[in-house]
């Protein structure tokens, strides 16, 4: 296996950090990898925003649920998916009307795009040695997050990315089979639910070693806590204030 692929394969999320800073060249170098990563059209749909002021980033961290490591890592990033340029390559440069963000596939594009730099920019973090932790929540509340980082109109925050030095490295959480991930030549859908219920047993052990016996907790347990509601309800009217039309 090369170098590569042990990143890759080797990643688990960090939530203990140093006091150690995380050079500008460190940064510089996973900007520049995140920019090198494929975007549809080449429309390059994705906006980086950067943190390292300490109250802002604790400001982030209160929005995002209270998630200490935002606070405590000396950089976050914020992955947003941005169509301002597309707009400004349209209508200023070229005088024509941006329509793309009239439907929900620009709500996809954007969605995908950054989702790839976030990535990529796991991967280029952890191959310096860095740690790292994605951050769902910032689209907890996406109202008061654009606002701390003023964000304009079509751009919307997808998802956060802890980066840092670790204090310590956690136990690697088990996958599913691959058999459950990779499907050959046609969805098969007949094989999972023995596959899930093999791959719980294991979780729930994972849990119990990780806590000392605290927690027994499986995967399917696991998602259930998120995905029986609507988690963040809000979605809709945050894209439609950043002028992004879901109806169509």
């Amino acid at each position: 296996m090369n170098e590569v692929l042990n990143t890759l394969t080797d990643h688990r999320s960090i939530r203990s950090y140093t006091d150690e800073p995380v050079s500008d060249a460190q940064i510089d170098q996973i900007i520049q990898a995140v920019q090198s990563a494929p975007t549809s059209i080449n429309g390059q749909q994705v906006t980086v925003i950067t943190v390292q002021d300490k109250e802002r980033k604790k400001k982030i961290s209160e929005l995002a649920g209270g998630q200490p490591w935002i606070d405590q890592a000396p950089v976050f990033l914020l992955f947003c998916a941005d169509f301002n340029r597309a707009k400004i390559a349209l209508e200023e440069l070229n005088n024509i009307e941006l329509k793309v963000t009239d439907g929900l596939e620009s709500v996809l594009v954007g969605a995908v795009d950054a989702g790839i730099a976030l990535g990529t920019a796991t991967a280029a973090a952890e191959s310096l040695g860095l740690g790292t932790v994605p951050i769902g929540a910032v689209r907890g509340k996406p109202d008061e997050m654009i606002e701390l980082l003023e964000l304009p109109k079509y751009v919307f925050p997808v998802s956060g990315l802890v980066i840092g030095h670790p204090a310590d490295r956690s136990a690697k959480k088990p996958r599913l089979p691959q058999a459950a991930v990779r499907h050959k030549e046609t969805y098969q859908a007949e094989q999972l639910k023995p596959l899930i219920e093999a791959y719980d047993e294991q979780m729930s052990e994972y849990m119990k070693q990780r806590t000392n016996g605290k927690e027994t907790r499986n995967w399917s347990q696991g998602i259930a806590a998120y995905y029986q509601r609507l988690y963040y309800p809000h979605i809709r009217e945050m894209l439609e204030k950043q002028g992004f039309n879901v109806e169509k």
